[in-house]
């Protein structure tokens, strides 16, 4: 049974094709067909001890590390749940996204949407290409708490450009660690067509950024019709005024008429 999941299952790593080299694209399908699409690029902010130059005190220095190109990647896709998971570096870092789909009831009728309900990063301090002299070296794992990020209505991707912070609570001493997030566009369910994302869902940054980009011209627009309109306001009415025949003030000038 395992050997035939094996068979029907696929996972690949496509960040080749992204002309960024900081963005990942990684792909899970089930039964040839495409279940869980993921777009984004990742690093990670880790707070760890060394010692000071009095080899007596503890001072904290800071790891940033990126999520790596060559990453090894399984997936796991299910009807309400979804899974991906990412190691780079002989498996020094483990990153590892759990998702979830669920319905509420809301003043439309019933809705569902999918989140990102868990996020757990194992990293390794006895790694030295980030970790430099690393006081008490070893594993430990980051991991979120009731995490509701995401949030996207069913059948649909979510999308954000802009940069995420996400804080995770390592068991290195109860430290945080920092997941930056930007260009995501991830989807765990609901895929319409083999590695086609469904309708983007943007995230609320990305939509308030959309509006200052477009408010300017909305309002150049606005302005540029009441313009128009006042102009054509004037044109008519000196049109009508100039068709009328003037009275003199002047009853001098009435001799003139007739």
């Amino acid at each position: 049974a395992a050997a035939r999941l094996a068979a029907e299952q696929e996972v690949e790593n496509l960040s080749g094709l992204s002309p960024n080299p900081e963005k990942d694209i990684f792909v899970v399908r089930e039964n040839r067909t495409t279940c869980l699409m993921a777009e984004f690029a990742a690093k990670f902010i880790v707070p760890y001890d060394v010692w000071a130059s009095n080899y007596v005190d503890l001072i904290t220095e800071q790891a940033d590390i990126p999520l790596s190109r060559g990453a090894e990647m399984k997936g796991k896709c299910g009807t309400n749940e979804s899974e991906l998971e990412l190691s780079w570096l002989d498996q020094a870092y483990t990153l590892k996204l759990s998702f979830l789909k669920e319905g509420h009831n809301t003043s439309r009728g019933p809705e569902a949407s999918w989140r990102l309900s868990r996020i757990q990063f194992t990293y390794d301090t006895s790694e030295h290409t980030y970790f430099k002299d690393a006081v008490s070296p070893g594993k430990h794992t980051a991991s979120s708490h009731r995490l509701s990020a995401l949030v996207t209505p069913a059948g649909r991707s979510y999308e954000c450009q802009a940069q995420q912070t996400i804080s995770l609570v390592s068991s290195d001493h109860q430290k945080s660690v920092q997941l930056l997030l930007s260009e995501v566009r991830i989807q765990p369910f609901d895929i319409p067509a083999d590695f086609v994302f469904g309708e983007e869902h943007k995230c609320p940054v990305d939509q308030r950024e959309q509006l200052e980009e477009t408010l300017p011209l909305i309002l150049g627009l606005i302005l540029g019709l009441v313009i128009v309109i006042t102009l054509g306001i004037y044109h008519i009415h000196h049109k009508l005024t100039a068709s009328q025949v003037q009275i003199p003030r002047d009853r001098s000038q009435y001799k003139h008429m007739g």
